[in-house]
């Protein structure tokens, strides 16, 4: 029998590439959307699913559960962009955004973890970010959620193993999807400080989503990670400079990585 996956945000992007490829190789599919009812043509089930909404996480891993008795692998894949001066970003555009990224993500796991310590086994994969692994400017709340969720996973991994449960982050760099179309974005304001330099960080932002990666290259990373039988704690898809750009961040001094991403973004 394949093995059951739910996969958080199923219904489009990544998820969605996740979740045909799983299905192409047999195993059993259910994807998540706050509007299921959008996505009738979908190749597998799309469940209602709202990560803020800790009510609606448990009746989805309940519903899957009571149709498959069991549940092997959690993919955390919904999220939303954020972008915008630090200083000029709403405070509940910023809690909004952590709710989904951060505690959303958190509150999926503890749904299913209980399932999983009665089968003795289980594999719970979160789709994080490269940019979680620096501070982006003007991307500033976005880096700081999957950052956080990258670093959680890894305290989170070591305490769930006694239940030969395995917990581990894939980071995907830019890739062709339609996050640009779902994300905040706190306005470009006539008389800001941060005009210019935000407006021309925003277009180079989109630019490198609208040239991005295959989804289909994040798929494979993820049947892969499936298929390790001890997967490791954090993996990175994308092209060879984004996850290039992770190694300068360890081996260059603070102020030279800096003054790197900051020629980069042109401020």
């Amino acid at each position: 029998m394949g093995k059951v996956v739910l996969i958080t945000g199923g219904s489009s992007g990544i998820g969605k590439s996740i979740g045909e490829f799983l299905k192409s190789k047999d195993f059993k599919v259910y994807g998540t959307s706050r509007s299921p009812e959008n996505y009738k043509d979908s190749l597998f089930p799309i469940l209602p699913l709202d990560v803020t909404d800790t009510m609606s996480i448990e009746k989805a891993v309940k519903r899957v559960i009571s149709i498959e008795d069991r549940l092997d692998v959690l993919i955390n894949n919904a999220g939303v962009g954020i972008t915008g001066p630090i200083e000029e970003t709403p405070e509940e555009e910023i809690k909004k955004h952590f709710e989904t990224n951060f505690f959303g993500p958190i509150n999926v796991i503890k749904a299913v973890l209980p399932q999983m310590r009665k089968q003795n086994s289980g594999l719970i994969i979160n789709v994080t970010s490269i940019a979680g692994y620096m501070g982006l400017p003007f991307r500033g709340f976005y880096s700081a959620s999957k950052g956080a969720l990258e670093l959680i996973t890894e305290a989170f991994r070591m305490e769930i193993k006694a239940f030969n449960i395995h917990l581990t982050n894939v980071a995907p760099g830019d890739f062709a999807t339609n996050i640009a179309s779902g994300r905040y974005h706190a306005p470009v304001l006539e008389d800001s400080p941060y005009k210019t330099s935000y407006k021309n960080t925003l277009d180079l932002m989109n630019s490198h989503v609208d040239s991005g990666s295959d989804p289909k290259e994040m798929a494979l990373a993820v049947y892969k990670i499936i298929q390790s039988k001890n997967p490791k704690g954090h993996y990175k898809v994308g092209d060879f400079l984004q996850k290039f750009s992770i190694v300068l961040k360890r081996i260059l001094p603070d102020k030279v990585y800096e003054k790197m991403l900051m020629k980069h973004y042109k401020l």
